[in-house]
């Protein structure tokens, strides 16, 4: 269970989100589909049913202790055509209390739209990790695109495999689509980079562990690694953090100072350094959501934390580029979207470190699929990042709960992933790269050590990948055993070392490719 205190910093957070979203104009984005109050509503179990409060229609599910088990849901048939191949956001106000934490993340509150594609794969669309109390507020999830011939779209609200009471306002339940490409702007900007960037090595490294040593840095030379990652991290994964900005300088400020160690022993290895700001001041939301997107005292802090670290790094001879901020997400309007934020941020670093590159990413955790919608800065000497862990459910099988293998290359979730699947993924990447004349680097991508065709999926990333002349990372070296090319195993809690294996054979190669400055 949280401590009392992060409970009150969650709620802190939630208020503020509640009050900001309030505030933001509704008619800037384009709505699609509606009337979801009026839809013949069912209860699943008879827990769930539809009160009118003020004038508003709220659905109700209450589900008494003991009977946690099952689905306590009321559903919703919908018609899926508004949404066809269209990135869109679904938020309703809700608020629940006492609903008990159940043993799978993606249960508790359940708010979902779940459809089976053309292909006849099921695909549920939610957000995850909704349980204990709080009060109303937004919530809100992307809706995975549907191909067309998809069918049997439904509407979930309630509660699974947890007691207690979730109300939601029907009348607030919306859909729209939050970013679209005819929003873009510099359509015809080309950038440029000093000849070091444009003409310098080809990057292939790995993301850093927690904290570096020297021994590290040995292995890495050993491997022909020439850039690491630094993830500038805490609390990962977890809600409410970060609010207080005098804990958060504490934190960061020591975490420089480690920083500058590692760099030093970074520039005498011969490797170069992207400093990665994982955790941002306000941290995030339980929308996925980053605070500072809403909160001005966060957002102006960001800055600030950026013109502390290009301060101090500027001119040292391992940093390569500065990456911004780490899988930005935003999923509702918010007064500094995630392109902004980052704009603003490249700005301040720019007027103190002329010379370093700055690292932008896309939204929604720096997804490939969102970056139809990406802008470029007007801005030279700026890098563009992607983060490859698609299809997750080949990448990710296994991290949260045991479940069945899904190998690669074969059907995962309905749909045939190959190399040329990749390819078509990674599509509006290399689009982006062409029409902006943008460096491309690949910040992470990785698939768990148990996937069977791992190292066949990595290669097929890595040939791609160099083919569009891209620099890339691996996820990760010495962090979590699940992601080390040193270990291998059934599942997370058979991990062994091991001093050889396909994964890092295929890794090494690539490597190898490195060539001195």
């Amino acid at each position: 269970m949280r401590s009392s205190k992060g409970r009150t910093g969650l709620k802190q957070l939630l208020f503020t989100l509640a009050v900001l979203s309030a505030l933001l104009p509704a008619a800037a984005r384009e709505t699609v589909g509606g009337n979801y109050a009026a839809l013949p509503w069912k209860s699943t179990d008879g827990t769930g049913r539809i009160e009118t409060v003020d004038g508003r229609r709220i659905a109700v599910i209450d589900v008494p202790e003991g009977s946690e088990k099952g689905q306590h849901w009321l559903t919703a048939p919908v018609d899926l055509t508004p949404f066809l191949d269209r990135r869109v956001t679904m938020s309703v106000r809700c608020r629940w209390s006492g609903v008990t934490p159940p043993l799978e993340p993606w249960n508790g509150v359940k708010f979902m739209l779940d459809y089976v594609g053309g292909n006849g794969a099921h695909f549920w669309c939610h957000p995850q990790k909704l349980w204990n109390s709080r009060d109303w507020g937004e919530i809100s999830v992307v809706i995975e695109p549907p191909e067309p011939g998809s069918h049997s779209g439904r509407l979930v609200l309630g509660l699974e495999s947890s007691s207690g009471r979730v109300e939601f306002d029907l009348d607030s339940l919306r859909t729209f689509v939050m970013f679209s490409p005819q929003d873009r702007v510099n359509l015809d900007y080309k950038a440029s980079y000093p000849e070091k960037i444009a003409g310098g090595p080809r990057r292939r490294g790995v993301m850093s562990p927690h904290r570096m040593t020297e021994e590290d840095f040995k292995t890495l030379k050993e491997w022909n690694v020439n850039l690491v990652r630094f993830q500038l991290m805490r609390n990962w994964g977890r809600l409410g953090t970060e609010l207080d900005l005098a804990d958060y300088d504490r934190w960061i400020n020591a975490r420089l100072d480690r920083l500058a160690g590692e760099l030093d022993l970074a520039a005498r290895y011969g490797i170069k350094a992207v400093i990665d700001l994982h955790t941002p001041p306000g941290g995030s939301t339980d929308g996925k959501n980053m605070l500072m997107f809403f909160d001005k005292k966060y957002h102006d802090h960001f800055i600030e934390v950026w013109k502390r670290i290009a301060k101090r790094f500027r001119g040292h001879p391992a940093v390569w580029a500065y990456d911004l901020i780490n899988e930005p997400t935003q999923v509702t309007p918010a007064p500094f979207d995630y392109w902004t934020t980052q704009k603003n941020a490249a700005e301040a670093v720019r007027a103190i470190d002329p010379d370093t590159p700055v690292i932008i990413e896309s939204n929604e955790a720096d997804r490939p699929q969102t970056y139809p919608y990406l802008s470029p800065l007007a801005m030279d000497n700026v890098i563009y990042e992607v983060h490859m862990y698609m299809p997750t459910g080949f990448t990710h099988q296994g991290v949260e709960a045991p479940e069945p293998y899904r190998s690669y290359p074969g059907s995962i979730y309905g749909t045939v992933w190959d190399k040329e699947k990749i390819r078509e993924t990674l599509q509006p990447v290399r689009d982006f790269q062409l029409r902006h004349n943008a460096k491309i680097y690949v910040g992470e991508f990785s698939a768990v050590v148990w996937a069977p065709g791992a190292d066949r999926y990595l290669e097929d990333c890595i040939e791609i990948f160099e083919e569009y002349g891209w620099d890339w990372s691996y996820h990760a070296f010495r962090e979590w055993n699940g992601w080390s090319l040193e270990h291998e195993g059934e599942s997370h809690v058979s991990m062994r070392p091991s001093p050889d294996n396909a994964r890092k054979r295929v890794l090494l190669k690539y490597f190898s490719r490195n060539t001195a400055e």
